[in-house]
């Protein structure tokens, strides 16, 4: 265990070793920019052994920061200050590493990096041929295109990604509800929701048992727990009822609607991402904390329904899949960093 690598998120940060121990903690910087460094600390202090710290991020985007450039050198002296004396790398949409000033000095191709360093990384996984990497997480979704085990993005900003449908912005835990319907079948009639942050994704997948529950957590749309019985009242509202107004059965409809839509959004996404790729798609690699949504998007899929399929929860265990970023970002400088050190 030489290296940390870290996942800078809006709304989580993601920590890894090389060796494959990981965790995953939500952390909503927008709120409380000033504790990044404290909260970092906290995280490189549960692996004493690390002697670099390989860094991959897309807080900076947070709306906290005037700009990108802002928020990467915010986020960048944080880490400094977390990691002591220990020498810091950062990766970079164009495929390597560099010092924290180089970073800071080329915003634009350190800004939301995360995706390109864990398809880089996985990639070897596919050597030949044409591949998908479908990883979706608590916020948004990736649909990374392989050849020959490279990464082959359309773009590699996160418009030119939205542009190209290799970025998605929806998840299942943080993505409001009415983001993703407007209208939904209700009774003997359609019925508008409420544009308002009532509900989301988490809610829906709680209620449909995909999500596990988990009372201490709550980072939800009322910040109430994470359960089923608060995710009802939450489902509830946003049709502007309580639960004296709906009955269970109804909010399982409600959530399998939402459910469904998300589903063809994101299989609409890879279907279109197939059809770019200059052969037939063989693999897709499955990751995130909603790899059992991605799983449904290949199932569904007119492009891919008979590819090979590969799992990164079940090849590297679910801590390190839900923090896959953090996990390559590792990997990577253990093999390409650390003979530069002399470490």
């Amino acid at each position: 265990m030489r290296v940390i690598g870290l996942d800078i998120g809006g709304a989580n940060i993601k920590a890894a070793t090389e060796s494959a121990n990981a965790v995953s903690l939500p952390f909503e910087i927008w709120r409380t920019p000033d504790r990044l460094a404290e909260i970092l600390t906290n995280v490189v202090e549960r692996f004493p052994a690390a002697e670099m710290l390989a860094v991959t991020m897309t807080a900076e985007l947070a709306d906290c920061f005037q700009t990108k450039a802002d928020g990467i050198d915010h986020v960048l002296k944080s880490v400094q200050q977390a990691a002591g004396t220990r020498p810091i790398r950062v990766w970079q949409t164009s495929g390597e590493f560099v010092s924290q000033n180089e970073a800071c000095e080329e915003p634009r191709l350190t800004a939301a990096s995360n995706w390109h360093a864990q398809a880089t990384f996985i990639g070897r996984l596919v050597p030949r041929g044409s591949a998908m990497l479908i990883d979706i997480g608590s916020t948004t979704s990736d649909l990374i295109p392989l050849i020959d085990g490279t990464p082959q993005p359309t773009g590699r900003t996160d418009v030119a990604r939205l542009q190209s449908n290799e970025l998605v912005y929806c998840g299942v835990r943080r993505t409001p509800l009415c983001a993703l319907v407007e209208r939904i079948p209700f009774r003997d009639f359609d019925c508008a929701v409420a544009a308002e942050l009532f509900a989301t994704t988490l809610d829906v997948y709680l209620t449909l048992g995909l999500i596990a529950e988990d009372p201490l957590d709550t980072v939800t749309a009322n910040g109430r727990p994470a359960t089923i019985a608060y995710a009802a009242d939450r489902l509830a509202r946003l049709l502007c009822c309580d639960l004296t107004e709906v009955t269970p059965a109804e909010l399982l409809r409600l959530a399998e609607y939402v459910a469904a839509e998300q589903l063809r959004r994101l299989t609409q996404a890879a279907d279109f991402v197939a059809s770019r790729l200059p052969s037939p798609c063989e693999t897709v690699l499955v990751s995130g904390s909603g790899q059992f949504l991605a799983r449904k998007v290949v199932l569904n899929s007119s492009c891919l329904k008979t590819v090979k399929l590969i799992s990164l929860p079940e090849l590297f265990g679910p801590a390190v899949a839900d923090a896959a970023c953090a996990f390559a970002v590792a990997k990577l400088a253990a093999e390409r960093e650390l003979p530069f050190f002399g470490l």
